[in-house]
């Protein structure tokens, strides 16, 4: 084709800081489209068809040799018209830094984050990871994670943000894409799609009827998509659907055209552009929904697609929409307008953790921390006290999951540290590992008040062992460090000792999903953290301190027992063989998490429910209201204690029986911050979608009409107020 850039303009370039060849594409009040659709005008079909996959040869994924391997993924530069590198890297946690271990943040997770119930602190948890991935020359981060939690035991759990509920989901990680592509990079939401579990996640089958994908495992990517998400990550697994037209053997989420082609890019209406999972493509699926290849050019290559132009099963309008989606996503955050320099890969080397961000990690991880019990407010603990601080409260400090979600941070606030300078100046802190459960016994006996420090790990490619404290503490699993080290088979034991040992025992448990908590009813009070990153003892020294009151919900139910939700093996891991599973049967439907338990009725008795979170005050709820045309909901919200606290008021539908909906569903929440004995409104947005249901008929949204009952309160089983609504 005729090249439109002219030699001088190329001389004009390289003796400036521009990213781009000057041309129609350069005008900055141009739309993203505009300015895509120009500079894919301009290149040639070779120039196209290097940017649909990675390095091609060469070693990959953070090496120290050169540009095409020092980041996770890459699609190299276009010389000619100075089109900048795509630098992808790891992860949703932080920027994942191998070669330089100790040069970035750790970040709280992804579903510790989940736990604020708080859009603000989302919105500068994505801000401030977006800021650390420009500076080291990054302009994609693989992150947020997404999926559902179906399965209490996935390994991954820990990276996502939905917790179990896909409103929670959809909410959240809106602001967290805006923050993260506010840095001018560009977000990349992932596992799309069905990506619930890691036993045999590289070959396992997801086997499920469409009403339950619209429901319950689109809404977050459909969020993610309405706040401008420039890239999207398919998963390694399959998916069958007997109900749309889907293959029942399935077919790869990288190349599975009603999922990807149709659901993603036309019914959720994503602008931007699907990449595979690092070796998650199978065939040239570019006509599927796939746009671009990682981390290399198996199958996306041009050899390949140019036999696809050939035979005509590729089409080159396909081929421009593929490169149009790419460039529109770096026009739309910013990437290409910056100066070459900044996406030099020898910025990787730079130490770009900085004060600001240790205090953004401190005040985020507090924010996060649930109180989930505070018998005779044990909480917050007085200063000059005798503490003895117990289990992994020092070199066994759990911050962060195994795999793509790890960051190894240059240090770490143990829990000791933090509670050794939050005591005051007369207090005294003791440490006992628990490794001898006498000696830790008889070290709180000593104490006034027993702080023990329980917790479990997981990783990227393998679900958990079991829900239990004793049961997934293996610091040798996905790059998990020296985390939880210690006494780690026999932590329900030790907290039962020390709880007989001393009435004031307060645990914290750093998990990365539910566990179990048979000893519930011993302790006096009980914390949460999940994930907490590097300032995981400082921020929750302010908690049990009280210079931060709690504010955070929990995103998931703690169970009372193991499978308390009744999983078959062809549910998961799923059969013939669950340890190489063919199908994982979606049979649950839409009865996932809190929906399960309140349509068997189960009650709590040591677990904890979706939503629960309490606080150093208390609250009041009164005045529910619908408004007349139906748009909102509100609710007066009064802080009866104190001191000044914040109460995440939510706001449940139970829909018309012949909806066939869970018992109730999430469908609005609050965070309200109030002063001691201050009211204020909680309002929560109704629209069609808050009382829709996906039709699989017809094979799109049908709104509901009829009698409703509107529910708000303080958690899934604390509800405070109802009331019938006809819609």
């Amino acid at each position: 084709m005729k090249m439109k850039v002219s030699t001088a303009a190329v001389l004009v370039l390289s003796q400036t800081s521009s990213a781009l060849v000057e041309g129609p594409w350069s005008n900055v009040n141009d739309t993203p489209d505009a300015r895509a659709k120009a500079l894919v005008d301009e290149m040639s079909l070779d120039e196209k068809l290097a940017m649909l996959h990675g390095p091609p040869t060469g070693p990959c994924c953070q090496c120290k040799t050169n540009a095409s391997c020092a980041y996770v993924g890459n699609i190299a530069a276009n010389t000619r018209l100075q089109i900048p590198p795509v630098n992808m890297n790891d992860g949703p946690q932080g920027f994942r830094d191998n070669n330089h271990p100790d040069t970035s943040t750790a970040w709280p997770s992804g579903l510790t984050m989940a736990a604020s119930w708080d859009r603000d602190a989302l919105g500068e948890w994505g801000t401030g990871m977006g800021k650390e991935f420009y500076a080291k020359g990054a302009n994609v981060q693989l992150g947020p994670g997404l999926c559902l939690a179906r399965v209490p035991r996935n390994g991954r759990n820990f990276e996502y943000l939905s917790g179990e509920d896909p409103f929670l989901g959809a909410t959240l990680v809106q602001p967290v894409i805006k923050g993260i592509q506010s840095q001018k990079v560009v977000a990349n939401a992932k596992h799309y799609v069905l990506n619930n579990q890691e036993t045999h996640r590289n070959a396992v089958i997801a086997d499920i009827d469409e009403r339950t994908r619209f429901e319950m495992y689109y809404p977050v990517f459909k969020g993610a998509s309405d706040a401008g998400v420039g890239s999207v990550m398919c998963s390694y697994n399959k998916i069958a659907d007997h109900g749309s037209g889907g293959s029942s053997e399935g077919q790869w989420s990288c190349e599975n055209p009603i999922t990807l082609a149709h659901d993603l890019k036309v019914k959720t209406g994503f602008k931007g552009y699907v990449m595979s999972d690092w070796g998650a493509t199978h065939s040239t699926s570019l006509m599927a929904g796939l746009d671009v290849e990682m981390p290399s050019a198996k199958y996306m290559n041009p050899d390949a697609i140019n036999a696809g132009l050939a035979d005509g099963s590729i089409t080159k309008p396909a081929v421009d929409d593929s490169v149009f989606r790419i460039l529109r996503a770096m026009f739309d955050v910013g990437v290409m307008d910056e100066p070459l320099e900044a996406w030099d890969w020898k910025k990787q080397e730079k130490n770009v953790t900085t004060a600001a961000s240790v205090a953004a990690v401190r005040r985020l991880s507090a924010a996060s921390t649930v109180l989930l019990k505070n018998d005779q407010q044990t909480l917050p603990l007085p200063q000059g006290a005798k503490i003895a601080v117990l289990g992994f409260g020092d070199v066994g400090t759990i911050t962060h999951g195994g795999g793509s979600g790890a960051v190894t941070s240059s240090y770490i606030a143990t829990p000791l540290s933090g509670i050794t300078a939050a005591a005051g100046a007369h207090a005294k802190v003791t440490f006992n590992d628990g490794t001898d459960i006498a000696a830790a016994a008889a070290a709180a006996a000593a104490a006034d008040y027993a702080v023990v420090f329980v917790g479990t790990l997981s990783h990227e490619g393998g679900d958990r062992a079991s829900l239990s404290l004793d049961d997934g503490c293996d610091p040798s699993g996905g790059n998990i460090g020296k985390q939880c080290q210690g006494n780690h088979a026999n932590q329900n034991a030790l907290v039962e000792a020390v709880a007989k040992a001393n009435k004031k025992t307060v645990v914290v448990a750093s998990v990365p999903g539910a566990v179990l908590m048979p000893w519930s009813g011993d302790a006096a009070a009980i914390l949460t953290n999940f994930l907490p990153g590097q300032q995981a003892g400082n921020a929750i020294a302010d908690v049990l301190f009280g210079a931060v009151n709690p504010s955070a919900k929990l995103p998931l139910t703690f169970p009372n027992a193991e499978n308390e939700t009744a999983l078959t093996p062809a549910q998961w891991p799923g059969l013939p063989d669950p340890k190489s599973p063919v199908y994982a049967n979606y049979t649950e439907g839409l009865l996932v998490g809190y929906r399960y338990y309140d349509a068997h009725n189960i009650s709590f008795s040591t677990g904890f429910p979706f939503g629960h979170g309490l606080s150093y005050t208390s609250f009041a709820y009164s005045n529910l209201a619908v408004a007349a045309d139906g748009k909102s909901v509100t609710a007066d919200i009064k802080n009866t204690g104190a001191v000044a606290g914040a109460e995440v008021a939510q706001m449940y539908l139970k829909y018309p029986h012949s909806a066939g909906e869970p018992p109730k569903v999430l469908r609005g929440f609050e965070k309200v911050a109030l002063a001691a004995g201050e009211t204020k409104t909680a309002t929560f947005p109704l629209d069609a979608q808050s009382t829709s249901i996906w039709d699989a008929s017809a094979h799109d949204w049908a709104q509901v009409h009829g009698d409703f009952t509107v529910l708000v309160g303080s958690s899934s089983r604390d509800i405070r107020l109802t009331k019938a609504w006809t819609a």
